[in-house]
């Protein structure tokens, strides 16, 4: 796997987001016309879950980009993407910060995607926002909830376990001890989660580490789901053709997701019994060949 590039990109509000660029320095850059640095079709953008960052992708990438020009992308407030004080974390700004790292590396259109929970909903509100920019995806998961399943002033229980996540630890060693003690994660897949703790804590002047997606901005995120109008625009995005894969842990994202594959113009349903809604990191090698086989037909 090449080493990425690490892009900071201006958007809107003083926002920065990071992308993470593996198709090495010489084909790198936003004035190149940057090519699939493999020839095997348009490159492949790869959008994280709440409350993740891009380089939890890196296991999955590190099988792709033989194949394919990877970029994955640090949304607003997560990984190290800056979210100045007092901006809001509104579905539709998250879609443009991607749009924005989209044309600061000159990747034109006709993409491939791939996205896990808010990364799904992400690249289908940035096709909505700009048609054609995607070709093709592959979303786990994808987070389109019907606007009719919230009810008035709805705060879920993951917004609220997001504001009681500790965030701040001796090291990042145990991060990771305390991680893969317990579910969610110790069901996941070790070098992703080392990924995702190395890469998502940053050090602090005392010594210890602290979460760079604080749990106010996770909440915040989970928070505008309901007004974020994501399932509602499905049946307007017309030229995607999307894979979407549905586990069955039977919780909300698990139930949607055949619903979302029916209201897309171009939607197809796959059932991945053995997963789930953290799939893609459990199981890095079926889900980079699932991707693979995707953007191969």
């Amino acid at each position: 796997m090449n080493v990425p590039v690490e892009h900071t990109i201006e958007t809107t509000d003083g926002v920065t987001v990071t992308a993470w660029d593996f198709a090495g320095p010489d084909s790198a850059g936003p004035d190149s016309a940057a090519p699939d640095s493999a020839g095997e079709g348009p490159p492949i953008v790869f959008c994280h879950a709440t409350g993740f960052h891009s380089r939890v992708w890196d296991p999955i990438i590190e099988i792709v980009s033989k194949h394919h020009r990877c970029i994955s992308v640090d949304l607003r407030g997560h990984g190290n993407s800056h979210l100045p004080g007092g901006v809001e974390m509104q579905w539709f700004d998250i879609a443009r910060d991607l749009l924005a790292a989209v044309d600061h590396l000159n990747l034109g259109d006709g993409l491939f995607g791939v996205g896990h929970s808010l990364g799904g909903g992400t690249i289908f509100q940035a096709e909505h926002q700009r048609p054609g920019t995607f070709a093709k995806a592959w979303l786990f998961e994808p987070i389109a909830i019907p606007s009719t399943f919230f009810a008035a002033g709805h705060r879920s229980e993951l917004s609220e376990s997001a504001l009681r996540r500790r965030e701040v630890f001796d090291s990042r060693d145990a991060v990771y001890e305390r991680y893969m003690s317990r579910p969610p994660f110790g069901a996941c897949e070790p070098a992703t989660i080392r990924r995702y703790v190395d890469y998502g804590f940053a050090d602090q002047d005392d010594g210890t580490v602290i979460l760079k997606c604080r749990g106010k901005v996770e909440a915040e995120t989970f928070d505008s789901t309901p007004n974020s109008g994501t399932f509602e625009m499905l049946p307007e995005i017309l030229n995607l053709h999307a894979v979407i894969v549905g586990s069955a842990d039977g919780q909300v994202p698990a139930v949607t997701a055949p619903q979302i594959a029916d209201a897309l113009p171009n939607g197809t349903f796959v059932y991945d019994e053995n997963a789930t809604h953290f799939g893609p990191l459990e199981a890095t090698a079926k889900s980079a060949a699932a991707i693979l086989d995707t953007f191969a037909s």
